[in-house]
Formats: structure tokens, C-alpha cells, sequence
């Protein structure tokens, strides 16, 4: 089953059980997939989006989400923090396992052979992010590259 078909599905079992955060997060996600197909389609993209596009736009969400919980309690707003990490729950049942620092650290080690050198943390970058991409956090990924070049 395509992610586009399960989104649909979900929306109407959530609407049907009465889940309001569910329900309310599925319809954001599917307003913020026609944009990512209407952008495509200005683009001259095909307008049907592929599920790793879909995982994208997930990710933006969730990472919205996850800024959203530390602002609120930086905030001092812990009622909105809560709201924004019922929301995120929703989202990540969607999106693929993320990799632990260790594992990231692997990857970034497979990339590194022969670029350990600091001018190069663009290159190692650009390599680690298409390999791990939606499987782990760049910020994370970002600290490792930064820690391994040191």
C-alpha cells in the first residue's frame, strides 16, 4: 500500500474512532502534501508524490513539531509543549526507525576514508546526508561530522 493510500485510510479510521489530535495532524499533513504538490507541479515535476517525497515533508513536519516542544518549554508553556508532542507521536509512527549516534557515526567513518581533513566537511556532508536521508536527524548527523573532523 502506497504511504499516500495509508494517510487516506488513517484519516478515516481516526475520524471514525473520534481521535481529534489524529485527525487534526492527518488533515495538516495532507494540506502541506497538496503544497508539496502544488510546488511540484510549478516546477514541472510530476504532481503525484512519491513516498519518499511524502517522508519528507513528514520529517519537516516532525522537526517543526520537535522546535515547537522546546520553545514551549523554554517558554514556560507546558500545556503547549504537550500538544506539540502528541502531534509528533503521530507524526513519527509514519516516518522510518531513526539510527542512533553510533550508527550515524559508522556511516560517517564508511565516508570519511581518504576526506579527514576539516576543509572537506561540506563534501562529507553532502555523502553522509544522501546515504542517511530521513534515517537520521542532520543536526546529529551534523555533530558527528563536525566531532570525527575535529
Amino acid at each position: 500500500m502506497k504511504l499516500q493510500e495509508q494517510l487516506t485510510n488513517d484519516l478515516k479510521a481516526a475520524m471514525k474512532a473520534g481521535e481529534a489530535v489524529k485527525v487534526g495532524v492527518l488533515r495538516m499533513l495532507g494540506a502541506a502534501l497538496k503544497n508539496k504538490s502544488i510546488e511540484n507541479k510549478s516546477q514541472g515535476k510530476p504532481e503525484e508524490l512519491a513516498d519518499e517525497d511524502i517522508l519528507g515533508v513528514i520529517g519537516k513536519e516532525a522537526k517543526k513539531r520537535k522546535e515547537a516542544v522546546e520553545a514551549f518549554e523554554k517558554g514556560g508553556r507546558p500545556e503547549m509543549a504537550e500538544n506539540e508532542k502528541k502531534e509528533l507521536a503521530v507524526l513519527d509512527t509514519y516516518l522510518p526507525k531513526q539510527m542512533s549516534r553510533e550508527e550515524v557515526a559508522a556511516a560517517v567513518e564508511k565516508v570519511l576514508v581518504g576526506l579527514d581533513d576539516k576543509s572537506n566537511q561540506g563534501l562529507v556532508m553532502k555523502a553522509v546526508m544522501s546515504e542517511l536521508k530521513g534515517k537520521a536527524d542532520g543536526k546529529m548527523i551534523s555533530e558527528v561530522v563536525r566531532g570525527k573532523l575535529g
